[in-house]
């Protein structure tokens, strides 16, 4: 058996890669294992030369691995160098910082010394997407392995020559032999990953589906897992809200990386008042869209990942459709590879596929709302959690709402969401459990040892 990656503008074959037998699998984690009981004890400064090592890797190879990454997925080539680039920033971020993160804290007691102390829990499996092909695996790897775990990578399929270019990386920046390894398997065989004695937890970021069977055989095996999963975000527009800011944030976020983003605007929750302005105006803004060739850096819109991911979003839309929501198509896009058409679904109602799934692609769900109690009803009213965002022009009601009434891990006011390395990320309900990038992603995967000294 063989992964198989296709160029998703043209459908032709890229490469194979032969999958790694079950005795490749666990020598791999075993040799990691090994390894991480010696980079553990490298002090943080030693680790940290090893990452600024790695964000020099990145940056000199920038021009080759946007390429890649766009001859694999699809992302515009613009967007892929800025995926490159915010790898980079993650791997200063934690070099930097991990000191700080990991001093120990004095907690008072009536002992003559108690405090926390952090430790490694061991080795990470990361079951990793295609649709950040790097940034989701830097966004877990440098925090994990800055903490002194080993990292043992399972990529998506369709990308796995992006995984090898991470590999190669690792090897140019000198990492410690074994410390990182990638796995050339399938979903189907990431139980026997999880089962291997040397993996102690999971890091998980794809569908909810995929979440539920890693969480599932996690916890077959207790080990603990983080998942980031899908989302359906709600960007609620207020009638007081600056209409051009907010139609340029919701199909920014709706658009990069041709509407594959699981904190994309999903669903563009507009009050009645501004309704029919808010449509108009992002009709025309959607006429300026420039769709083709994703390798050149005019293209905002290149293809999906996959024709599966088209055919599937194309069902989702006419499911919406004959339940009665309107579409229209301000642009049309070439009939090759898996590309599809932006399109705005306007009056979604509940009990309609645009409403109650996530859609994957460049789809923009209008709902219209009869006021702010409404609007911020069907927000909520998902199983998804991931982020949303409020568009108003009073900017402590704007806060409050993120703050206290919208259900999500990430709740931005008047600007679309996105993953910061500084800034707590995940989600709730169907959307995960867990938080990665800052300390907090850190934590995640450390022991937190209290100490308690009579």
């Amino acid at each position: 058996m063989s992964l198989i990656s296709i160029n998703p503008y043209n459908n032709q074959l890229i490469a194979t890669y032969k999958q790694d037998a079950n005795k490749t699998i666990h020598q791999k984690i075993d040799a990691t294992a090994i390894a991480q009981k010696k980079w553990k004890a490298l002090s943080i400064t030693k680790r940290a030369t090893y990452f600024i090592a790695l964000q020099k890797q990145l940056q000199k190879n920038r021009n080759s691995l946007a390429e890649l990454i766009t001859t694999e997925m699809g992302k515009p080539i613009t967007q892929s160098y800025l995926e490159v680039d915010k790898c980079a920033m993650v791997c200063e971020y934690y070099a930097t910082r991990t000191t700080e993160f990991l001093q120990p804290e004095i907690i008072a007691s009536n002992a003559t010394k108690s405090y926390t102390h952090f430790e490694p829990i061991g080795n990470i499996l990361a079951v990793m997407p295609w649709n950040f092909p790097f940034w989701q695996v830097f966004r877990s790897m440098a925090p994990i392995m800055m903490g002194g775990n080993g990292y043992v990578l399972k990529h998506a399929s369709n990308v796995y020559g992006c995984a090898k270019a991470i590999e190669q990386l690792i090897l140019s920046a000198k990492f410690p032999k074994d410390i990182f390894q990638l796995l050339c398997i399938t979903s189907a065989d990431v139980h026997k990953a999880i089962a291997n004695e040397n993996i102690h937890a999971i890091t998980c970021t794809g569908s909810t589906a995929a979440g539920k069977a890693v969480a599932m055989y996690a916890a077959k095996h207790l080990k603990k897992c983080v998942l980031e999963l899908g989302g359906s975000d709600a960007y609620v527009v207020l009638a007081d809200a600056d209409l051009q800011k907010a139609v340029t944030a919701a199909l920014y976020s709706r658009m990069i990386n041709n509407g594959q983003s699981c904190i994309a605007a999903k669903r563009f929750i507009v009050v009645k008042k501004v309704y029919q302005q808010f449509l108009n105006l992002l009709h025309h803004e959607m006429c300026k869209l420039v769709i083709g060739n994703p390798m050149e850096e005019k293209t905002t819109i290149g293809p999906l990942a996959k024709t599966e991911l088209r055919d599937e979003l194309l069902k989702q839309v006419k499911a919406s459709i004959k339940k009665g929501a309107i579409s229209a198509i301000p642009q049309l896009a070439p009939n090759q590879g898996a590309f599809f058409s932006p399109m705005i679904l306007h009056q979604v109602q509940k009990g309609m596929t645009a409403y109650n799934e996530e859609l994957f692609g460049p789809v923009c769900t209008v709902i219209v709302a009869q006021n702010e109690k409404d609007a911020l009803q069907i927000a909520n009213d998902t199983t998804f959690g991931l982020g949303a965002a409020v568009f108003t022009s009073n900017i402590a009601k704007g806060e409050d709402i993120a703050r206290h009434q919208l259900d999500a891990g990430n709740c931005f006011v008047n600007d679309f969401v996105r993953s910061v390395p500084g800034l707590a990320f995940g989600g709730v309900k169907q959307s995960g459990y867990g938080r990665e990038l800052g300390k907090w992603g850190m934590y995640e995967f450390m022991n937190i040892k209290t100490v308690y000294v009579a």
